[in-house]
């Protein structure tokens, strides 16, 4: 179960979902079951093929952000108890569709991607039921409470915070299986919602795609470009920018005034394409192809001061062979050393500092390009990390259920 189609794949957490499912659909039979825009392109809709024995889909569209309509859709949620981030996606045809699903057939599995799909589950779900969490949601917003600068606003993401905390306690208590992608997750569901488990949370590590993901010499680096890749109608992402371009780029061109900044990614909102007033910065919203923009830089930066989970597009700079330069929250959850093969820094003039060393300094630079690329080629590739995950669809003594082959998991989503 989804709340869309992974297709076109230009979230992280589409990312990860769907090589995961790439490599458990040679084995097993997957039905998917997810939202989808009333006019899905057709060959999204085909492409899921690879990854799914049988797609089904229920007519849904979100209103752009910053619009009429998303203002009025969210009012409408501000007595609601649960959640914002999940409630829009409460509908009655996907809980009706798939019930019918979970009657008509026997699933040895079902595997609730992400959070928001749990506001349409049946009090019991059959066989063995799974959580993929991408993210400890409630730690996102109260990160976004103690960023807020407006008291209105921070009000108001406090009062979400907690009935995050209040949905996702509720949440984690209906499966047997909680996965997480990353230990710094993992910790923080025991830390947040101690006895809320029914059984220890099961850690997936991220992988990438390091054949597609390589570098690419035939598109050379400008010295003074920065890149930063992500969907940008992700509030992190929206948040990360627009701090980076008021607090921090300001600092790199006192020392570096040529710099320049491409930000990639799907989606800008309103904040963000007033980004592009600045000169020298760049948004380009939807691209065909993320890995020549990224090619292009000298720097690759994650200034995110909010999230959880993992970040993948970190991963992907790493195996384009990219000096990066996060924060310590950008880079949290992964296995990055700093000064190894990242540079961490958390305040506006660490961080300028930072990215004002390696622009300068060439040796400095590659060393890092080389070992990012050596440590996810070495240990993160996607058929290893999709082991782990199937690891998941196993019961607690580490047996598969009835049968060597899964013959069919249900992933509403």
């Amino acid at each position: 179960m989804n709340a869309g189609l992974l297709l076109p794949l230009d979230k992280g957490g589409k990312l990860r979902t769907w090589h995961l499912m790439r490599q458990l659909a040679a084995r097993h039979d997957i039905t998917y079951l997810s939202f989808a825009e009333p006019v899905e392109r057709e060959e999204h809709r085909a492409g899921m093929r690879e990854v799914c024995r049988r797609l089904e889909t229920v007519p849904r569209s979100d209103a752009a952000k910053g619009t009429l309509r998303f203002y009025a859709d969210a009012a409408r949620y501000v007595v609601d108890p649960v959640p914002y981030a999940v409630a829009k996606y409460r509908s009655q045809a996907y809980t009706r569709r798939l019930r019918e699903l979970l009657a008509a057939e026997r699933f040895d599995a079902v595997v609730c991607d992400f959070l928001p799909p749990v506001v349409n589950l049946p009090a019991a779900l059959p066989g063995r039921s799974i959580l993929f969490t991408h993210n400890v949601e409630a730690e996102i917003w109260r990160r976004h409470v103690e960023t807020a600068a407006n008291p209105i606003s921070r009000r108001l993401l406090t009062q979400q915070w907690h009935r995050m905390l209040r949905f996702e306690r509720a949440a984690l208590q209906r499966f047997d299986t909680v996965v997480a992608v990353s230990a710094a997750d993992a910790d923080t569901f025991r830390r947040l919602y101690p006895g809320s488990l029914r059984s220890p949370v099961h850690v997936v590590k991220t992988g990438v795609d390091t054949q597609y993901f390589a570098p690419m010499p035939e598109t050379p680096a400008r010295r003074a470009h920065i890149v930063f890749t992500g969907s940008m109608d992700w509030l992190p992402n929206e948040d990360g920018m627009v701090h980076f371009v008021r607090d921090i780029l300001p600092l790199i061109r006192r020392a570096e005034p040529e710099t320049t900044l491409s930000i990639i990614g799907r989606s800008p909102t309103p904040a963000v394409r007033r980004l592009a007033e600045e000169p020298g910065v760049e948004v380009t919203g939807s691209v065909d192809d993320v890995r020549p923009h990224i090619a292009a830089g000298s720097l690759y930066v994650v200034p995110l001061r909010i999230g959880g989970g993992t970040r993948l597009k970190i991963f992907e700079a790493m195996g384009m062979a990219k000096a990066i330069v996060s924060t310590t929250i950008g880079a949290e959850g992964l296995p990055v050393s700093n000064g190894r093969d990242i540079v961490l820094a958390d305040d506006a003039p660490a961080f300028a500092g930072a990215v004002v060393e390696l622009m300068r300094d060439a040796d400095k630079r590659r060393e890092l390009e080389q070992a990012a690329r050596r440590l996810v080629v070495e240990r993160y590739d996607w058929s290893a990390v999709a082991q782990d995950f199937e690891n998941a669809l196993t019961t607690g003594d580490g047996h598969v259920f009835r049968q060597p082959v899964l013959e069919h998991v249900t992933v509403p989503v």
